[in-house]
């Protein structure tokens, strides 16, 4: 353990301000483009109609993507202040970017999709595998980052984990919004 929570960590809370940031920016983007298009064409300026079709066409499939991952980031700054970084060794599948696999004991090494966009978390030098930063539960996923804790991504478990890991905190993961109350992990 690095910190006795991942917020502690000065790089961390930036790298999480610059994600609020960014997110906050996607929505206020994709959002105004929306409003513009649609309020030109209620004024009934024709020169509004093609931003109106690649709005539609381009813009809108994004728009819920883009308003869940502005929502969510709230889960990885609760998991941030609830659970420290621990540095384990992760590969990533080539076959698959936003599918990783940290290796938290000899016999436990669960496959973790990053949510919403997948980013590289290991070094270019090592290629697909090398060590990162992990903060949450292995049984229902958490937020990861490259070793420094400046870029924090939330991962949620690819397939749900079997049997080969014990223990955990069900009362923390429930708080910070990692696991419900039916005992399944979150999606988002």
């Amino acid at each position: 353990m690095l910190t006795k929570v991942a917020w502690d960590h000065r790089p961390t809370a930036v790298g999480y301000r610059r994600l609020a940031f960014r997110r906050a920016v996607w929505l206020g983007s994709l959002a105004s483009a929306c409003i513009i298009a649609v309020a030109g064409m209620r004024l009934g300026l024709v020169v509004f109609a093609p931003l109106l079709v690649a709005v539609v066409v381009l813009l809108v499939p994004f728009l819920p993507v883009v308003a869940i991952a502005y929502w969510r980031r709230q889960r990885i700054a609760s998991v941030l202040q609830a659970y420290p970084w621990r540095e384990l060794p992760c590969t990533h599948d080539p076959r698959r970017p936003s599918v990783i696999r940290i290796r938290f004991s000899a016999d436990f090494a669960p496959t973790f999709r990053m949510f919403p966009f997948p980013v590289q978390l290991t070094d270019g030098e090592r290629g697909s595998h090398g060590p990162i930063w992990f903060a949450g539960d292995p049984r229902f996923g958490g937020v990861v980052s490259p070793v420094g804790g400046h870029y924090p991504v939330r991962v949620v478990p690819d397939k749900v984990p079997g049997e080969g890991w014990s223990g955990g905190d069900d009362g923390l993961a429930l708080r910070v919004g990692l696991m419900r109350r039916s005992g399944k992990g979150t999606q988002t």
